[in-house]
């Protein structure tokens, strides 16, 4: 059974409120491939008090019990590794390898790490004459984008567990089948009802009623900076804490001593990695002035190599970007630097040759 149009709260699956729905669109057909329901301030207020009936009790487990049901929720992962890694490919374009070997993989790679470091966790300190000790903060409202989904995910969920905290998570309504199905990981993993809910929906009417919600007591946000804002600003009135991670434009220095080839090479897989839609993704490179042709010359080698296609075909080394709106916003960038006089060495305008649709 599809949960697509559920959400996860207080151990259930249930329908929304008041029924309102979103086309899920595949970046590689321009299609809706299914549909998910948005949810609204009546659907936050129901996890969020789940989360918090859930805290009173959540709280007060022993730090063994908690690493028994990471270990589960690992476990449940492992055996839906596949279904995640298909989700992701499908609903944000990343070619299945790299959506087996670095998006899932991550997901499973921040559950494994986070266990690891929990085994040997303190929540307790001698400093001198005083005692630390450590305490859940409470019910956490998760933030998570589209671009990364289950590492996101995952990084969020897995240590406020592992702390004692319950969470409501709200995955990006533009990528959120895999954070559907990690609710059903989280479900086969008996994790307790309440300590994991899951409302989908837009940034207005679910993420920024999360941020605000007098019953929420922290906040992790990923996303952009103009979004970071409003959540940041929203949160302070109830002077909740606040975690964000905003967009960023790397930079990627190459020394004159450097390995050219080398450097460059990996330089440009890098960026095209996740067809570059990563908050580190080296996208400015910057080399020493005299060796500018050189490094032109083996970014072009290096960029026409990516074969570019249906993410889910077998070969396909670059797939679509997320949206019309991202793919938009290229065409946009791409011809401005022409008209300002940059040389394009490769590539240019339009989709690649073969291709009528996509992103």
């Amino acid at each position: 059974m599809s949960h697509n149009l559920q959400f996860f709260i207080d151990g259930q699956w249930v329908d929304p409120v008041t029924p309102k729905t979103l086309d899920v669109i595949d970046p590689s057909t321009e299609e809706a491939y299914t549909q998910i329901s948005i949810g609204s301030a009546a659907d936050v207020d129901k996890a969020v008090k789940a989360a918090k009936s859930a805290f009173e009790t959540f709280s007060l487990t022993t730090k063994a019990e908690r690493l028994a049901l990471l270990k589960r929720i690992l476990e449940a992962y492992n055996d839906r590794f596949e279904d995640i890694a298909q989700a992701v490919s499908q609903e944000m374009g990343a070619p299945l390898p790299f959506a087996r070997d670095s998006q899932a993989w991550a997901g499973r790679g921040h559950m494994e790490a986070t266990i690891a470091a929990f085994e040997s966790y303190e929540f307790e300190a001698k400093r001198g004459l005083t005692t630390v000790v450590k305490e859940p903060i409470g019910v956490c409202a998760l933030i998570t984008p589209w671009n990364w989904p289950l590492n996101q995910i995952v990084c969020k969920v897995a240590p406020a567990i592992a702390a004692g905290c319950t969470v409501v998570l709200k995955p990006s309504e533009i990528a959120p089948i895999s954070g559907i199905v990690f609710a059903e990981v989280m479900e086969a993993a008996g994790t307790p009802k309440g300590v994991f809910n899951l409302v989908n929906g837009n940034g207005p009417e679910v993420g920024q009623v999360m941020a605000g919600h007098p019953d929420v007591d922290m906040v992790s946000f990923t996303g952009s900076t103009r979004a970071g804002i409003i959540v940041a600003k929203t949160a302070a009135d109830t002077v909740k804490r606040v975690a964000q991670e905003l967009g960023g434009k790397s930079a990627n220095i190459i020394l004159p001593d450097a390995d050219f080839e080398s450097a460059v090479t990996k330089g440009v897989s890098g960026c095209f990695g996740n067809s570059g839609q990563s908050c580190d993704a080296p996208t400015r490179m910057l080399v020493p002035a005299a060796r500018h042709d050189e490094a032109l010359a083996i970014a072009k080698i290096a960029a026409e190599k990516f074969k570019v296609g249906d993410p889910r075909t077998e070969g396909t080394d670059l797939g679509p970007v997320v949206s019309q709106i991202q793919y938009d916003k290229i065409q946009r960038l791409i011809e401005a630097g022409i008209k300002e006089g940059a040389t394009l060495v490769t590539g240019g305008l339009g989709r690649p040759e073969g291709l009528n649709r996509g992103y």
